[in-house]
């Protein structure tokens, strides 16, 4: 990640899931932001936090960055889940230094 720039909020959403503190990643979102993932969407704070402690923070999730190019961040994925580390796509929509959407595919 060291030669990698991230924009501030991509940065602070690596770091609160990193650091699986729910609340630091609840604040890295705008109020009215969404997630896809899995495909299905989750939109605003209630369905972004129950999708972060499912999905990031139970299995205790660390993102290491591996290329960032335009709002597209491919990144290693592992925890505590079968299969890992799995490499994902985060593709952010950015606003105010928040999240405004973000959408995870497998790469």
């Amino acid at each position: 990640m060291d030669d990698i720039t991230l924009p501030k909020a991509v940065e602070n959403f690596i770091a609160a899931t990193n650091a699986h503190d729910a609340s630091a990643l609840a604040a890295v979102f705008g109020d009215e932001a969404t997630v896809r993932d899995d495909g299905t969407t989750y939109a605003g704070e209630a369905e972004i936090r129950e999708w972060s402690q499912v999905h990031l923070i139970n299995p205790k999730i660390v993102i290491t960055p591996t290329s960032f190019a335009g709002d597209r961040l491919v990144a290693s994925g592992d925890g505590e889940f079968p299969g890992g580390p799995l490499p994902f796509a985060f593709v952010f929509g950015i606003k105010d230094d928040q999240v405004t959407d973000l959408a995870i595919d497998p790469v």
